[in-house]
């Protein structure tokens, strides 16, 4: 284990830069971060100094962590001890492979993310921009020290922070009192979710033993080296997964993401759903496999079912949706559900004692991590360009806009492409992995499970299916046919800042897509760390074409795809070009006779939700606005709302509600009626004690 140079006695068995341990660099690239917020905050209103120098700045600062992350990935673990916080409870940092895969996710996306603000940033709205500034970086700071803390204390601090800094920047324009309420919804299943963190963290402490739980107990390495039994396992696990799940929008603790993204700015949707959300992921994986010291498959057969549900479940109202990042926002949960079936299937396959699969299932989870981190986020920028252009976020009045936004058209392309996972981009490799993953579950000794295993595997494919028809819906309607409205022909393109920020996020896109086995090879030390198991020696031994088994068994090579796709399209161009003399003529589409074609004629966002909710109506809570023969100006009105809103939520806050009127009425606001209950009190202690 390598050691800091900046607070102990450095080994120089890691690579180093500019002559210090990356865990010093994250270190130091994550307080500048907060120097650079600070520094916005001192000139809160000067957009120039802000979006010209700090912005920049911090987008630099970020693609040095990815490359500091990136080289730690096959180091030793890292550690550093910070002299400061409460009196003997010091600051413990750890960078190891796990956290390392986090920070280069965080540290990659951020880089687009912070390039595309400087150009998104308008004078005027919302947030003073040093104000802003500051709770960006802070909440990119506190992520940093979520992923790198060794302790529980260190990670708690930091886990607030980051809850803190993220509502705030929710509720940039608080003004609206629909930002405020998302706001508080969203801070509200935070805490709760902090709660269940600090509980697991709690049980986990109790095992420490006693001579060490005093000082150090609280720390990783401690907790790392205790014997934790099944039960107290168990409850710190699903305390975990309770915490974490809140926090990654696992059903039902998602009420809070549809409602926050909305209302969030574009860029700072990008940043939670790209990125935080993975922050959740990477607190499950390090209670599961790295503080616990066993895996019981029911945990994992549990984290499967809420998966598919959560998968399920976000796929169905994001084919519903008509506010484009309301669409995102359950395309996130979507995203999410499959990452957490990948995490079950994961742990089942360890507590069966089958590496292998189990690092294969694994492996498609923190590849689909770092997919969806770089596509949604690239999709949730695309959005904020066509916001800015449009000021409409209603995909019912879009329309047409690759044609006055085709920088934002074809970005916008590459991040559906991924999120429908259609190959040769990165969305397709990672869901390929999870397929294949259930294909190998029959081998599980459990003979039940081998009869559910398919019908999960079905709901999967399904999932992937109706993402596809999201996609479709979502640019479809916005980018594609006429223009709903007049205006839409003067919608201008995104800046040149704004471009270079989505032009990155997408290239990324096809490099995980066409070079896989590299990727792979890269997942592959953290794989061995939490499993000792890996699928990078197994994949380099084909080349190009990815056989995470055998080429007997499953194979594919997305070059080789790309080459087929690139191929036939030049073949088709060649073909028109010579064949027909190089004779073009545009014509209009066919309209069935009709000659006076207009916008109205297009499919809807509610025409192509229709059929789905003809076919899952039972998953919705619909209320229908039907007009009347006698209507001069007929109209047809859907609502589609969330049912778990209405059986969970709002029962319990009713029932919070009835609570606290009844201890209401006890502030009667007059000092007899305060006197009459300390007498009472007084008189019932003497009573109790008499007897």
């Amino acid at each position: 284990m390598a050691v800091s140079p900046l607070f102990l006695t450095r080994r120089l068995d890691v690579t180093t830069l500019f002559g210090m341990l990356p865990i010093d660099i994250i270190a130091i690239l994550a307080l500048g971060w907060v120097v650079i917020g600070l520094a916005g905050m001192s000139r809160k209103r000067n957009f120039r100094f802000i979006t010209g120098l700090l912005y920049p700045l911090g987008a630099v600062s970020a693609l040095l962590l990815a490359v500091a992350a990136f080289i730690s990935l096959n180091a030793p673990p890292q550690v550093m001890e910070l002299p400061i916080g409460l009196p003997d409870l010091p600051v413990h940092l750890r960078l190891d492979a796990l956290s390392a895969f986090f920070l280069l996710i965080l540290g990659g996306a951020t880089a687009g993310i912070s390039t595309y603000i400087c150009g998104y940033i308008r004078q005027g709205e919302g947030t003073a921009p040093g104000l802003q500034c500051l709770e960006y970086h802070v909440f990119l700071a506190s992520m940093v020290f979520v992923i790198l803390a060794d302790d529980a204390y260190t990670f708690m601090v930091a886990w607030e922070t980051m809850a803190m800094s993220s509502f705030f920047l929710v509720t940039s324009d608080h003004k609206i009192p629909e930002i405020r309420r998302a706001g508080y919804l969203y801070l509200l299943l935070a805490h709760i979710g902090a709660i269940g963190i600090l509980l697991s963290f709690g049980v986990l402490q109790a095992a420490v033993p006693q001579d060490s739980a005093s000082l150090t107990g609280y720390t990783f390495a401690a907790m790392r080296g205790a014997s934790h039994t099944g039960m107290w396992a168990s409850v710190a696990f699903f305390l975990a997964l309770f915490g974490f799940g809140a926090k990654a929008g696992l059903l039902p603790l998602h009420a809070w993401l549809p409602e926050a993204h909305p209302a969030a700015p574009s860029p700072v949707s990008a940043m939670m759903s790209g990125v935080m959300l993975k922050t959740a992921i990477y607190g499950i994986l390090r209670v599961s496999f790295d503080l616990l010291h066993v895996q019981l498959w029911w945990w994992g057969i549990t984290v499967l079912a809420f998966g598919l549900m959560t998968a399920l479940f976000g796929v169905f109202f994001a084919a519903v949706q008509t506010d484009m990042k309301r669409l995102l926002a359950y395309s996130s949960i979507e995203n999410m559900g499959i990452i957490f079936v990948g995490l079950g299937l994961s742990i089942t396959f360890q507590a069966f004692h089958m590496p292998m699969l189990a690092a294969l299932a694994l492996t498609a989870t923190l590849y689909h991590c770092i997919n969806h981190a770089f596509f949604k986020s690239l999709l949730f920028l695309c959005t904020g360009s066509v916001l800015h252009a449009t000021k409409s976020r209603n995909l019912g009045t879009l329309g047409g806009l690759i044609r006055p936004m085709p920088w934002v058209g074809w970005l916008a392309l590459l991040g559906v492409l991924a999120s429908a996972g259609l190959p040769p981009f990165n969305g397709f490799v990672s869901e390929w992995l999870l397929l294949q993953s259930f294909l190998f579950t029959p081998g599980l000794p459990q003979g039940y499970i081998n009869m559910l295993v398919p019908v999960a595997a079905a709901a999967v494919a399904l999932v992937g299916a109706l993402a596809g028809y999201v996609m479709v819906k979502f640019y479809g309607i916005v980018f594609l046919g006429q223009h709903r409205e007049a205006k839409l022909a003067e919608a201008h393109d995104a800046s040149r800042r704004e471009r270079m920020g989505l032009a990155w996020l997408g290239l990324v896109c096809i490099l995980l897509g066409i070079l896989p086995n590299w990727v792979i090879g890269k997942i592959d030390a953290v794989t061995q760390v939490l499993l000792h198991a890996g699928l990078g020696a197994q994949v380099a031994q084909h080349g190009w074409f990815l056989a995470p088994i055998s080429p007997e068994r499953a194979s594919f090579n997305p070059l080789l795809f790309l080459a087929v796709i690139a191929g036939v399209m030049t073949l088709a161009f060649v073909a028109v070009r010579r064949l027909w003399h190089g004779r073009v003529r545009r014509a209009p589409a066919w309209d069935c006779g009709f000659p006076l074609q207009n916008a109205r004629m297009q499919d809807t966002a509610e025409g192509l939700s229709q059929p789905l909710i003809n076919v899952f109506e039972p998953f919705y809570r619909i209320t229908r606005d039907l007009p009347s023969a006698f209507d001069r100006h007929p109209r047809y009105r859907i609502k589609v709302e969330d049912p778990l809103w209405f059986w969970v939520y709002l029962p319990v806050a009713r029932a919070v509600d009835f609570v606290a009127g009844l201890v209401c009425r006890l502030q009667q606001g007059r000092i007899a009626v305060y006197l009459m209950y300390s007498f009472v009190t007084l008189l019932t202690l003497l009573f109790l004690i008499s007897r």
